[in-house]
């Protein structure tokens, strides 16, 4: 399955890009779907930016989103970092008292805000200290009624942004009215992109995982990801239960302290990557539990052990862009792994890099380079029992999850 997502390039005055507004599609038509507002939000948020980011989708540069009045009231934009996008507010929305809070509160937290088609009403007057850009669709006003609307205004700070441009004409008499940046037909027709798309449970499954990857639990964080699946909050107490604990469990939370941060960071990550495999080859998930096992064993032998398990976590991410089939740098830059997996992974830098190295080497049987990766390890390693113990408790992982 694919999300779809079409980006339309905003300009300036030199007719340079300065940003993309993003446009919700559901297929390759690049026409908007037949559903409101709130969904397409929601859908592209958790499609392309969850599982991309739209600093990618927008190459860097700003990323102009629509929100409708609902996203708007429950702060789904904080959902993104500040410098990245512009909260456009969408002409739908009506104007209210608790409206205009999340407009200050937005605008205090950093976030740039446009009012989308704008119509120079006067109810929304008190909206324009906090914004940033004011789109104006030229095709609802002659030149004549946008100057006369934009003097009863200008002493607000926005810049203006002039939406549905189609000659040079228009664009050069805008240019004389003030207007500093430009969208429509005669610069660019909104660009159709394509990427594998995760569904909303899968999304689910890799926030879990970049919460089991940070270096401080959030506890009430976990438990409000595990509790929007029941199958995630089932497995984490059958888990339990089969590790031989025989306290009662009161609450997912209850379950997750109960279980101590280290085992915990390693069960979440091992369950999210279980249930993200769906479709994968199982090959693929055996290889990683393996890896996990077996690089965790490693670090322990060189007294390596850190918080989080981060030897464990390196064998456990080795292959999950090709379980979610994307590009590894990309999704390991949604995870807040810390620098010394990533270098591991991406280059097979530093000490976990050479556990995950001797490794591969063992699966590969590949004896030269395994004699002279061992060669760095504390003396009395032997890889062999450490090995056929991972591959044991890759198997008994697997019946489990």
């Amino acid at each position: 399955m694919y999300g779809y997502i079409a980006r339309q390039p905003i300009f300036n005055v030199a007719r340079e890009t300065i940003g993309y507004e993003l446009l919700f599609r559901d297929g390759e038509a690049n026409a908007f779907p037949l559903i409101d507002a709130d969904e397409a939000t929601s859908k592209l948020i958790m499609q392309h930016h969850l599982m991309l980011g739209v600093e990618k989708v927008a190459a860097n540069k700003l990323a102009f989103i629509n929100f409708s009045e609902e996203t708007l009231l429950h702060h789904f934009p904080t959902s993104i970092k500040p410098e990245s996008m512009v909260i456009e507010v969408l002409e739908t929305v009506p104007p209210s008292a608790e409206l205009l809070h999340t407009v200050q509160f937005l605008s205090e937290q950093g976030y740039k805000l446009a009012l989308d088609d704008h119509d120079f009403d006067p109810k929304w007057d008190p909206y324009l200290p906090y914004i940033t850009y004011l789109k104006v669709d030229i095709q609802q006003f002659n030149l004549l009624q946008i100057s006369r609307h934009l003097r009863r205004v200008a002493h607000f700070p926005f810049t203006l942004l002039a939406e549905r441009v189609e000659t040079a004409e228009q664009f050069e008499k805008l240019k004389l009215l003030g207007f500093q940046l430009f969208q429509g037909y005669f610069f660019a027709r909104p660009e159709m992109l394509k990427q594998k798309q995760l569904n909303s449970n899968k999304a689910n499954l890799l926030a879990l995982m970049a919460e089991a990857s940070a270096k401080t639990l959030d506890f009430e964080q976990l438990a409000d990801i595990c509790q929007r699946d029941l199958g995630l909050s089932y497995k984490l107490l059958r888990f339990i239960n089969h590790s031989g604990h025989s306290q009662a469990i009161s609450s997912v939370k209850h379950a997750m302290v109960y279980m101590g941060e280290a085992e915990l960071k390693k069960f979440l990550a091992l369950l999210a990557l279980a249930n993200l495999q769906d479709g994968a080859p199982d090959e693929l998930l055996r290889q990683s539990l393996v890896r996990a096992r077996f690089c965790d064993a490693l670090a322990n032998h060189s007294k390596l052990a850190a918080n989080p398990p981060s030897s464990f976590l390196t064998g456990l991410f080795s292959n999950v862009h090709l379980i979610v089939e994307q590009a590894q740098d990309e999704l390991l830059a949604q995870l807040p792994l810390v620098s010394a997996v990533k270098a591991a992974l991406l280059t097979r830098e530093g000490q976990f890099g050479h556990f995950l190295k001797l490794t591969e080497a063992l699966e590969q049987a590949n004896w030269p380079l395994t004699d002279d990766l061992l060669k760095t390890l504390p003396a009395g390693a032997e890889l062999a029992p450490l090995y056929l113990d991972a591959v044991a408790w890759a198997e008994s992982i697997l019946k489990q999850v």
